[in-house]
């Protein structure tokens, strides 16, 4: 199933699709036959919520959400992207961009809030920062983790995952792993 940009408000040239190997939606450009889970530059990420019930609903389909049990205020599981800085007291104070990471904690939290300026300033998006900048191997994916259920994450991370509204962005939030932005996109 695809969806035009006209329903979900997408930049010409891209559609919502439903992944059947994976039971998910992705972002598909009808030009350049790319395919992503994120979503294009300027795209609210809460389209994706809106495409998932509607292909569930259209197709007979329980909402993956759990929208059907559960309140939007208490999901099964949610999908976030992060990113991450590391600091020495890390509990692997490395990374894929440092082999060893010296920087101090608070040295981490500076480093972060300058991200999360730029972010909320409109002059990057989460995604793009966590491509070149986050210490965790997500940034290979943008900082996406993917859909994740309760227990499956640091309890701090989950916490303010949970609490997030879809698009919403998170706060610092500190870890065994350092100190993340969190985006919630589904």
């Amino acid at each position: 199933m695809s969806q035009s940009s006209t329903n979900y408000n997408l930049p010409d040239d891209w559609e919502l699709r439903w992944s059947r190997s994976r039971n998910l939606p992705y972002f598909y450009n009808r030009v350049s036959a790319e395919s992503r889970w994120q979503a294009p530059e300027g795209v609210d990420p809460s389209v994706v919520l809106a495409f998932q019930k509607d292909y569930q609903s259209q197709h007979g389909q329980q909402p993956e959400d759990g929208s059907a049990a559960q309140s939007d205020d208490s999901p099964r599981r949610v999908r976030v992207s992060h990113l991450l800085v590391k600091h020495v007291e890390s509990r692997r104070p490395s990374s894929w961009r440092e082999d060893q990471i010296t920087r101090t904690k608070d040295e981490a939290l500076q480093r972060l809030q300058g991200f999360e300026t730029k972010i909320k300033a409109g002059e990057a998006s989460l995604g793009d920062l966590a491509a070149t900048e986050s210490d965790c191997s997500s940034a290979k994916k943008s900082g996406d983790l993917g859909f994740f259920e309760r227990g499956q994450m640091q309890p701090q991370f989950e916490k303010a995952s949970f609490a997030l509204k879809v698009g919403e962005m998170s706060e610092p939030v500190w870890t065994d792993s350092g100190v993340h932005l969190i985006l919630r996109t589904g």
